[in-house]
């Protein structure tokens, strides 16, 4: 086995076995504790993020794993693995079916590797620099619709919205006005990757975690999707900027519709 495909082994082994906890807790009553006012974390996310560290830190010692749930050591390697054990918490921690596995992994700054995996819906999607994104095998590319107008949109709203939810709001009204509809599921790694998938034709975000959307990310542009920052200018994960993500085809409108609002 070459060594890209042993980290796409790894990722996807990893990926599933956490996926494979959450569904044998699904359903059942689940003990909260909250890293933040309203940061949720459960039982279930730390036994997946010990499993996926503990696999990833046995194949790849050498490598830096940052993990939503974990303090970060830092090795000086140029590799990184960027994990969301559990990215969705708050849906899985009431019973609402819409949760995933998120690992990227990063090489001197630049993703080359994405996995998420649905477990619910058994859904894996991966994706390597250069090579396209799939799903269970097949590869998937972005939607067609060119008109803002006919799009159908996701977005989220980061922990602090209750502190500042005119700032938020502001975004979803404007696009709310423009565009089809709109779907606010709660699992920003999902979103990005039914933007790849076609499912959506754009998302948008403020204040996203590197380990929230890292192989989303390079799951929409191996996809042939756009994904930039407000200002169309190239998105820089550990930011916690603004995310704009696309088929490529109405980018330049939601950029448009953001620069409307910051300039009313």
């Amino acid at each position: 086995m070459s060594e890209k495909n042993r980290y796409l082994h790894i990722a996807i082994r990893a990926a599933k076995e956490a996926g494979k906890i959450q569904m044998d807790h699904f359903g059942q009553h689940q003990s909260v504790t909250y890293k933040g006012a309203f940061d949720p974390v459960t039982e279930v996310d730390r036994v997946c993020d010990q499993t996926i560290q503990r696999l990833i830190g046995h194949a790849f010692p050498e490598h830096e794993i940052l993990t939503e749930e974990s303090p970060f050591a830092e090795k000086g390697s140029p590799w990184r693995w960027i994990v969301d054990p559990l990215d969705g918490t708050t849906n899985y921690s009431r019973g609402f079916p819409f949760f995933s596995v998120s690992i990227g992994l990063e090489k001197e700054g630049e993703m080359i590797l994405g996995v998420v995996y649905i477990p619910l819906l058994d859904e894996l999607f991966i994706s390597q620099k250069g090579e396209g994104a799939f799903l269970n095998g097949k590869r998937i590319s972005v939607s067609q619709t060119d008109q803002l107008g006919r799009s159908f949109m996701a977005t989220g709203f980061p922990y602090d919205v209750q502190a500042h939810p005119d700032e938020y709001l502001r975004y979803f009204r404007q696009f709310l006005r423009q565009t089809l509809a709109i779907r606010r599921p709660g699992s920003a790694a999902i979103d990005l990757c039914y933007v790849a998938a076609g499912r959506f034709d754009g998302f948008w975000e403020l204040k996203l975690a590197p380990w929230d959307m890292a192989a989303g990310v390079l799951l929409i542009t191996e996809a042939g999707g756009r994904v930039t920052d407000s200002e169309g200018g190239p998105f820089d994960i550990y930011s916690r900027g603004f995310l704009v993500a696309s088929n490529g085809r109405i980018h330049d409108q939601m950029l448009q519709a953001i620069w409307d609002i910051n300039n009313a």
